[in-house]
């Protein structure tokens, strides 16, 4: 068996797991750190992926001081985001397949993710695939984000399938930690952070994509 319990429902993130975003996020926050005069490196957007923008913010303001223009720095970066993304947004490799697989075995799904839902509604739009989800749990649904388990209970809870039959996909490490606590079955397919050990406890299965996570659900049935 693939999995130590019946799979009931699938509940994915967004960033870095159906879209092919993290990249853009990374570059643009870069850009914006030269335009700002200060040195954003990738190892200090790994250590941001899956936290909100606010906790962003204070970790900005703890590296380049309290008087960093967080605000000013976000727009810029947002501005330039809209600019790649319109440019072009692609989807992980796998998306479509396993969505049409998971159709197929009539499994309901959901999203949970960190990002707010204009988001969600915009980049998942360009794609009609919204209507291909059952739930969706954006950023302002929930108090406490990832690595809370908060975001994939309720994700749960709208699909109408007990947590422990879920199985929870993921790319960041809080995101593996939200969606353990929330007690999901969890698989992490990695996108910018690698699985480090307690990635390898917490989930079931570290995934090499998302055609991986439909070839081990293909085992389980």
């Amino acid at each position: 068996m693939s999995f130590p319990r019946r799979v009931d429902a699938v509940v994915f993130d967004m960033d870095g797991l159906l879209l092919d975003t993290e990249i853009v996020y990374r570059a643009a926050m870069i850009e914006a750190g030269d335009v700002f005069g200060v040195q954003f490196t990738g190892e200090t957007y790994a250590s941001m992926v899956g936290k909100t923008t606010p906790e962003c913010g204070i970790m900005l303001r703890d590296l380049y001081g309290e008087t960093f223009p967080v605000q000013s720095y976000f727009e810029r970066v947002w501005s330039d985001v809209e600019d790649l993304l319109a440019a072009e947004t692609k989807l992980k490799s796998g998306v479509i397949e396993i969505l049409d697989y998971l159709d197929d075995l009539g499994l309901p799904r959901g999203i949970a993710t960190s990002n707010g839902m204009v988001a969600v509604e915009k980049y998942l739009g360009r794609f009609d695939l919204l209507r291909r989800f059952n739930a969706v749990v954006a950023h302002q649904d929930v108090t406490k984000h990832k690595p809370n388990p908060d975001p994939y209970l309720l994700a749960a809870q709208r699909i109408g399938v007990d947590p422990a039959h879920c199985l929870a996909l993921e790319d960041s490490h809080p995101g593996v930690r939200a969606a353990h606590a929330a007690g999901m079955m969890t698989v992490m397919v990695p996108d910018i952070l690698d699985p480090n050990e307690e990635m390898h406890d917490k989930c079931i299965h570290i995934a090499d994509s998302l055609h991986h996570v439909m070839d081990l659900l293909k085992a389980s049935v």
